[in-house]
């Protein structure tokens, strides 16, 4: 056990540490002596830190010393004015960066009346530093910087995967120092919401020196926030390497230290890096998926759904204001912080999207409600129209009632007059590809059952899971994953459809399968695996529905800008029965326009757009046009990429005489030459018009593009 004192010497907060059962006051003043003679150090594991106050004023501020050589920032003010640093390197002085203040301390602790009126800005990795300059704006009234050298530990990171998470390095791979927690995780009593972070600090950091930063986010956290522990629950890289952050279960609900007025209930998920002008790297967005998909299933969580929360207070919303959060929020949702950055806030619907689709089938909100002895209602909601069972066991494991159905929301009753007093354990599940609810009546949670272990084949999955036809009447065709622990012999069917019987290898298989010889509906797609005497099945949940296809767009690239040419855009599709269709258009991922919302028949179907959202037009750039519909089997879209482009192509003479010209996009040519009218499609850059005959006394010469703008007509020689 170790315990943390601060001392304030000549403007230098010095952190040492006491054994339990030491005398720190018997060599106090041995201590004060040799601190008077060094400067301000705290050392944990890798890191070292050393925390000293910055005089202000204008010469003061333009100070470049740095008591250490250091690779880490993180800074604390005083006022409402903001703070900004460069350093120097090896490779001079960087750019000028804000210091942002990205977090809140523990619920409940005295650190959150200790540092009122401080803002404790995120830890900045600046790289290998010597030197360092500051500036102020604003009302700055104090100012503290913490210097840290985070050794890098170049042995490469191991992770693990715990009740079917995807890997993540714990606490003991990356070396979290855990001498420096200050006291046990706290826990809350149910998960409501993701809070998505990022830590603001640099983009261009090795695997190695990604350990290193969290590593020196755990001592700034707590030997400089003065919190319990790391605040985070999670961090992850650009790499896609989740790390974990707080401890005490990843499975559990630990309460962190990252969102202050919303810590409980919620989990912490740092970007290690600065994501307001970049976009987080495809792997790191991938880990996302993965670990909240994993995360929010365990708590029952749809990942698109809204919560109330009651806030616990910031500078943002008071204590007890009501306040509405997505399932998967950004930090600045719960407080003033620009937190995740712009660019990383703006793919937070897509993530959620993507979530949704990952893992599916999935059980949300499960209730129970009642007492025993009278009515008992069980009540949850499935990611589609499923069968599903409730059952009720007694403390022997035997049945006492079961129940079950098939559609998407479940809502039973039971009676439970004569029952008896319990305690009862109870089960909402749907087959062996959904992680069930579980919980107790009248009684203490019975311990959980481990799952099977699988050895021989695992991690089924199929890709896409609901198949519908694409344009060209193709698409009923899924990428089927699996991997063998040893060479197999497998088959797999779906319904009656056998898709493979033959010999795989060990490791990781994949294939693409051809359903559509199958009618409409919901199939099983089941693999087995034979070999040295073991055999192991799994399913996964397939569902043809061909009642959208078709989509295209007329024309691929429209110029709404009211020349009468091209002004709108058409999305056809054809539909096989009635359903409601929701048309929408999206911007890298994000929506941007509804378009049309309504029911419509079968055939053949056209929506027009005018380009506007909201009545203001749309700027040009690259968009997608979303058709959804839904119907009993499926929720179902599809995806067609079209441009807005309002700006005529520019075309310039190279050489009249040999009919050289130059276009700044690909367009249609339209040549006059000694009366002849002649066309052609040319691209971009310098082309010669394909011109066959004598030389041209007189040409005129226009171009037109994708989108109908056309150029000013030259002429020549």
């Amino acid at each position: 056990m170790y315990s943390e004192r601060v001392f304030q010497l000549a403007g230098e907060a010095v952190f040492l540490h006491r054994s339990a059962n030491g005398s720190l006051m018997k060599k106090a003043l041995l201590v004060l002596i040799i601190l008077l003679a060094l400067p301000a150090t705290a050392r944990a594991a890798n890191v070292t830190m050393v925390a000293r106050d910055v005089p202000l004023g204008p010469r003061a501020l333009e100070a470049a010393a740095a008591p250490i050589a250091f690779d880490m920032l993180g800074l604390h003010w005083q006022g409402a004015g903001a703070v900004s640093y460069r350093t120097l390197g090896t490779h001079g002085w960087s750019v000028w960066a804000t210091a942002d203040a990205d977090s809140g301390p523990d619920p409940g602790s005295t650190e959150a009346l200790k540092t009122a009126g401080w803002h404790d800005g995120n830890l900045d990795w600046t790289g290998e530093s010597t030197r360092i300059q500051f500036k102020t704006s604003g009302n700055v009234t104090r100012l503290r910087a913490y210097y840290l050298s985070s050794r890098v530990v170049r042995d490469p990171t191991r992770s693990l995967s715990v009740a079917g998470s995807p890997p993540i390095v714990t606490r003991g791979q990356w070396q979290a120092d855990e001498k420096i927690v200050r006291a046990k995780p706290l826990y809350a009593s149910k998960l409501l919401v993701a809070v998505v972070h990022h830590t603001a600090n640099t983009n261009n950091y090795t695997p190695a020196q990604a350990a290193a930063i969290v590593r020196g986010i755990e001592v700034y956290h707590v030997q400089g926030n003065g919190w319990n522990d790391i605040g985070y629950n999670f961090l992850i890289d650009r790499y896609g390497t989740i790390y974990e952050g707080r401890g005490g279960g990843i499975t559990r609900n630990v309460i962190g230290a990252h969102a202050l007025g919303f810590n409980t209930g919620t989990v912490g998920v740092a970007l290690i890096g600065d994501f307001n002008t970049a976009t987080p790297p495809p792997a790191m967005q991938a880990a996302l998926v993965k670990l909240l998909a994993w995360r929010l299933d365990i708590a029952h969580i749809d990942p698109r759904s809204t919560v109330a929360y009651t806030s616990g207070g910031n500078a943002k919303f008071r204590a007890g204001k009501v306040v509405t959060l997505r399932a998967i929020s950004g930090h600045r949702d719960t407080g003033p912080s620009e937190c995740p950055g712009n660019d990383a806030y703006a793919l937070l619907p897509l993530i959620a999207k993507r979530v949704s689709l990952t893992g599916l089938p999935k059980l949300y909100s499960p209730v129970v409600s009642g007492v025993l002895g009278g009515n008992v209602r069980f009540q949850a909601r499935l990611s589609g129209s499923l069968p599903w069972s409730v059952t009720v066991t007694n403390a022997a494991g035997k049945l006492v009632t079961r129940h079950s159905g098939r559609s998407q929301t479940i809502d039973w009753t039971w009676s439970s007059a004569g029952a008896g007093k319990g305690p009862f354990a109870w089960a909402i599940a749907s087959g062996k590809e959904l992680l069930p609810a579980t919980g107790s009546l009248g009684g203490k949670l019975p311990a959980p059952v481990p799952a099977p272990q699988v050895t021989l084949l695992t991690n089924l999955a199929a890709t896409p899971s609901v198949l519908t036809l694409n344009a060209d009447g193709t698409g009923l065709v899924s990428a089927v994953g699996f991997t063998l622990a040893a060479q197999a012999q497998v088959t797999a069917t779906a319904g009656s459809l056998q898709l493979m019987n033959g010999t795989a290898p060990a490791g990781a298989n994949n294939y693409q399968w051809d359903l559509s010889a199958l009618p409409d509906g919901r199939y099983t797609l089941t693999v087995t695996a034979k070999a040295n005497g073991t055999t192991t099945s799994q399913t996964t949940a397939v569902v043809i529905d061909r009642t959208l296809s078709g989509l295209t767009t007329t024309p691929v690239s429209f110029s709404p800008n009211g020349d009468g040419v091209n002004d709108t855009i058409a999305f056809g599709f054809v539909l096989s029965q009635n359903v409601p269709v929701q048309v929408t258009v999206e911007r890298a991922g994000v929506p941007v326009a509804t378009v049309f919302n309504a029911q419509l028949g079968p055939g053949f179907q056209t929506v027009n757009w005018d380009g506007t959202s909201g009545g203001v037009r749309l700027p040009d750039g690259q968009y997608t046009a979303v058709v959804t519909t839904t119907d009993p089997l499926a929720t179902v879209s599809l995806l067609a990429p079209f441009a807005i482009d309002t700006v005529p192509p520019t075309l310039a003479v190279v050489n009249g005489a040999a009919l050289q010209f130059q276009l700044s996009e690909p367009a249609t040519v339209t040549a006059v030459i000694d009366g002849q009218t002649y066309t052609a499609s040319e691209p971009a850059g310098t082309f010669a018009f394909p011109y066959v005959g004598a030389q041209p006394t007189a040409w005129t010469l226009s171009a037109k593009d994708a989108a109908g703008n056309a150029t000013a007509t030259i002429t020549g020689p």
